[in-house]
């Protein structure tokens, strides 16, 4: 005899696909000094970026073996740390000035739906997925990152301290990074801090790393795909950032949002936030579900991609602010 097994269908969510794109191009992000410098400011740093974003449509065109890739261009706007002006007023000048410059802007995404979107907690729901890395030969003395906030890649060096009586101090030993190359490059990142209301910050690393995940398609929530587009469909942009949706298609013929992989650029004082943010992506466990289908899909399309999530990812940093 052989037993049956029964299993609820519904027990088992089915993780929802997500349209790729072969690149997700971003163009930069918009803080609020950005905003203050005026729009010269922006033109002239989108002329910067434009032969750089060039460059990249070539690379992703060179890897596709001459078929048209399929690349989407997306734009970061910073409504979390500061919110400034509007969307009826931000909006229209960054569109006008990139055009200038010989872009366009695809996607516009809200930084604050990094943190949540809907009623998602996103931020949230990723960091219950890190899985940190222990470093060789540690014994567990660091306390977890879900207690301290804090992600290392590898193992910080002993703090010196006054000894007790008769007691001999424990000697220095420099930090290890884990995955080091002969010498170490060793980051230790904030992920979030708590203010005395218990209310939790999330780093700006952190939520870089979010957008990350949302542009390589692999966030989900129960299956569901998070950070969904929406397409712009008013006459004109709202005047506050709560009533515009987290992330807005601009363009109704553009490729697929998400994509294989991602390349951003950035100004170049970006350089250390990126690099906590490679430190971050290489210690989530990411929905398998979702990183299936990408493999599965890119083998099909003789695109495969890296398996690393971090690798997935490339950045051109440029002079200037």
């Amino acid at each position: 005899m052989t037993e049956a097994v029964f299993r609820e269908t519904a027990a088992e969510p089915r993780t929802q696909a997500v349209p790729l794109s072969h690149l997700s191009l971003e163009l930069g992000h918009l803080y609020m000094e950005d905003f203050e410098a005026g729009p010269r400011h922006l033109r002239q740093r989108f002329e910067r970026v434009r032969p750089w974003a060039e460059a990249a449509r070539a690379a992703a065109a060179a890897e596709t073996g001459g078929k048209r890739p399929r690349i989407s261009t997306c734009f970061l706007v910073d409504d979390y740390f500061a919110r400034f002006a509007g969307p009826a007023e931000v909006v229209p000048m960054l569109l006008e000035e990139a055009g200038r410059a010989g872009l366009d802007v695809d996607y516009l995404a809200r930084e604050s739906g990094c943190a949540v979107a809907g009623q998602v907690p996103v931020a949230e729901a990723v960091a219950r997925r890190i899985v940190e890395e222990p470093p060789p030969g540690s014994y567990g003395l660091r306390p977890p990152t879900a207690q301290t906030g804090w992600l290392a890649n590898g193992e910080r060096g002993p703090v010196m301290r006054v000894p007790q009586a008769m007691k001999k101090a424990a000697a220095w030993s420099p930090p290890q990074e884990t995955a080091a190359r002969r010498h170490s490059v060793f980051a230790d990142v904030e992920l979030w801090d708590e203010g005395p209301d218990g209310h939790r910050t999330w780093s700006c690393p952190f939520l870089a790393a979010v957008w990350q995940l949302a542009r390589l398609g692999l966030l989900r929530n129960e299956g569901r795909a998070v950070l969904v587009p929406q397409p712009h469909t008013l006459a004109d942009f709202p005047g506050e950032w709560g009533e515009l949706p987290e992330l807005v298609r601009l363009n109704p013929r553009a490729d697929p949002f998400a994509a294989y992989r991602t390349c951003s650029v950035l100004p170049n004082h970006f350089l250390a936030v990126e690099h906590a943010v490679r430190v971050i992506l290489d210690q989530i466990e990411v929905d398998p579900g979702a990183l299936a289908q990408a493999a599965d899909r890119s083998a099909q399309e003789d695109a495969a991609v890296p398996a690393s999530v971090a690798d997935r990812v490339s950045y051109v940093f440029h002079a200037g602010r």
